[in-house]
């Protein structure tokens, strides 16, 4: 039996001696990456704010599957944002419905969870009313026209089925009774109460597709309004995607468990800690583009250099070279090099001793 079959769901409990200390443990990680935060300036505020819903919309859609263009991502992200990134990629309705469901969660974090809200976020998600090949059901809950919701693995013919869903006749129930629960003011902790309400929602999985996703975006919606900011440091979803397996393997000896929820309680409160801790690398980046800039503060640059920079210092695999260059900033060879000469002069790139093909280029190390 599935858990959403036992007599008393979803009446979830959980084992609050096992559970207080990894949730101050949590608490506290949370309480000190926001003070460090706040600590800086604005500017790197935001990169770093960038550079975490970035890897948020990826990662999310990444656990699905699905790779997005990051360039379209981070462009799509910056805009809203109202950022100056230099020179942005325009982005396809799909990535800008995904970073508007992403973004609304938490900069919305106070508005209530409506089913009207959940189906709009997944209009935007899907809005050619296809996922992949297959058509499906969009802004509305599904109908299991093609039979039941099953979470299933393996090669056809051989497939396993992890999890099957409520069937589609108690979905306006079942949901009406999670966004009551939802928008309750009392309840357990934050923290907690993201936890649970990734689980219920993914258990009831009360779309065709995109579930998780939802469930990952409203897990961040509660996350927020436990920090009182909309401004995200960390991500769930990615790491979510480190440890994919695991995730699925609790996840799924939770659904076809008990009331008692303990397990799934204990790896996602060891999962968002590891997600904190991982912002320090996040933060240590950004503070280097800190340096970075304002070493170079007076020094005037054009779209295109700013650019390939950003690129640079954001970890740009392999190395520059000219054609590169032009490929980046979408420019003619004879522009990249006359770009790349004026970066050598300012000091801020660094010509290879290997000449003709071979030159490539690097970033000038900024003293301490």
């Amino acid at each position: 039996m599935y858990v959403h079959e036992l007599s008393d769901w979803p009446q979830f409990e959980w084992g609050l001696e096992r559970i207080v200390e990894p949730l101050a443990a949590v608490r506290h990680r949370q309480g000190r990456l926001i003070g460090h935060m706040e600590a800086l300036g604005f500017n790197l505020r935001q990169e770093a704010e960038l550079q975490t819903l970035t890897a948020d919309v990826l990662k999310s859609s990444e656990i699905e599957g699905e790779r997005l263009d990051a360039e379209q991502v981070r462009s799509s992200i910056a805009r809203r944002l109202g950022m100056d990134i230099g020179a942005l990629s325009p982005a396809d309705r799909h990535v800008e419905g995904v970073v508007e469901m992403m973004l609304d969660a938490t900069r919305n974090r106070g508005q209530p969870l409506t089913a009207d809200r959940l189906c709009a976020w997944h209009a935007s998600m899907f809005p050619g009313g296809r996922s992949g090949m297959r058509r499906i059901r969009v802004g509305a809950w599904r109908d299991d026209g093609l039979g039941p919701m099953q979470v299933v693995s393996g090669p056809m013919g051989k497939e396993r089925v992890h999890f099957e869903a409520p069937e589609a006749a108690r979905i306006d129930g079942e949901m009406a009774r999670f966004l009551e629960w939802f928008n309750a003011q009392e309840g357990a902790d934050p923290v907690l109460k993201a936890a649970l309400a990734h689980l219920w929602f993914v258990t009831i999985h009360p779309f065709d597709d995109g579930n998780g996703r939802i469930a990952r975006a409203i897990t961040d919606m509660v996350l927020a309004r436990s920090e009182n900011s909309s401004q995200r440091y960390y991500s769930v979803s990615a790491q979510i995607q480190q440890e994919r397996a695991a995730y699925y393997r609790v996840l799924e000896r939770t659904q076809k468990g008990t009331m008692d929820v303990t397990p799934w309680m204990l790896w996602f409160l060891g999962c968002l800690g590891r997600a904190i801790d991982r912002s320090q690398t996040v933060l240590g980046t950004v503070l280097e583009k800190g340096r970075f800039w304002s070493a170079f503060s007076g020094v005037a640059l054009n779209d295109r250099q700013y650019l390939v920079l950003n690129r640079l210092l954001d970890g740009f695999e392999g190395k520059l070279t000219t054609s590169k260059y032009a490929a980046l900033a979408k420019c003619s060879q004879d522009t990249a090099m006359r770009d790349i000469q004026a970066l050598l002069e300012e000091g801020i790139l660094i010509r290879s001793q290997e000449g003709g093909r071979s030159t490539n280029y690097t970033l000038a190390t900024i003293p301490d």
